[in-house]
Order: structure tokens, then sequence, then C-alpha cells
């Protein structure tokens, strides 16, 4: 953790930057832009996986259990998604289920859900951020669930939405606290 002073940085806007960018591509993909390729997995892998786990690691060592508790399961997360992609074409197990994929989704949904209502003790930006991201795992469950393209391209939206949200509020953090006052509200 970089120390200046006293201070020790936050890392809230590294966990945000590698679950917001990593969503964004991965819902350009669903919105039906580009297929899933190695750089969406890569992103997938390294900083929506490894940078958000770093990043609630350096929250346990803040003593912030929802930022330790949300990063580090989101970077599993991550981790988990890509997985599920490539161990089939390594022939080490079998596709998943579009079903059991809808189940996945739920459990990951229903966890956000719990988070969210933690949200509700800080500022707007995080409440925004862990609710459209219940929204967005509802979509993603449904469109598995029932196989509808429209859900998923509708899903694709509001996940952009969503990870474009955890962008302003990783930006908000870093740029309020460089100039040491508010240059994006975070309300």
């Amino acid at each position: 953790m970089a120390v200046i002073g006293n201070k020790i940085a936050n890392p809230a806007p590294l966990g945000l930057m590698g679950f917001g960018m990593t969503t964004v591509l991965l819902n350009v993909h669903n919105a039906g832009f580009f297929p899933v390729g190695s750089m969406i997995m890569a992103m997938g892998l390294f900083y929506g996986g490894m940078a958000q786990v770093m990043a609630g690691y350096m929250s346990y060592k803040n003593g912030d259990t929802f930022s330790t508790t949300s990063f580090t399961s989101y970077g599993f997360f991550w981790l988990s998604l890509v997985f599920i992609w490539l161990l089939p074409s390594m022939g080490l197990a079998k596709p998943t289920e579009p079903a059991f994929m809808g189940v996945y989704l739920t459990m990951w949904g229903i966890f956000t859900l719990f988070l969210f209502f933690g949200t509700f003790k800080y500022c707007l930006a995080k409440r925004v951020v862990f609710g459209s991201l219940v929204v967005l795992f509802a979509l993603l469950a449904l469109h598995n669930f029932f196989h509808s393209e429209i859900i998923g391209i509708i899903a694709g939206y509001e996940g952009i939405f969503c990870g474009a949200s955890a962008i302003y509020f990783a930006m908000g953090l870093v740029l309020n606290e460089t100039f040491d006052r508010e240059v994006l509200p975070l309300g």
C-alpha cells in the first residue's frame, strides 16, 4: 500500500476501475457489438480478477469489511467466469448449461442485493453501482433461463451503464482526493 506521510492510500479506485472497465467491455459483447475473445478474458483474469482481489486485500489491511468482501468476491467472480469459459475449451469440463449459468448469476445477484442494502450508509455513487449491478445480474440470469436474445441485449446496455458508474465513482474518489475538493460529485 502506498503511504504518503501517515496516510494510507484508498484501494477502492483500483477495485472500482478493475470492476468497471471489465464490466463495460464484457457488456459491449452482451449488447451484441463484439464476440467474447482473448481481450475480455485477459481483462477478467487480471484487472477484473486479480486487481480486485488485491484491492480487497488492501481494504482488509485498512479494516474495511464492506470493501474487503465486495472487491475480493467480485475479483473471484471474474476469475471463475473466465474459467467457466476456458475449462471446456481445454477439455477439462463440459460447458455449463444456460439454465445452470442462470443459477450461478442468480446467486451472485442475491449476494449483490445484500451488499446493496449496505450501500445506504455510503454515498449515492456507491448505491448506483451496486443497485445497477443487482439489475444486471437479474437480467443476465433471465437471459440464461429463457434464452432471450432481447433480454441479453438489454442486459448489455445496462451492464455498460453499471460499469461506467463504477468508473465514474473511481475517478471521483481519485480526483476529489487529488485536488482536495469535489471535482466529481459522489452524493
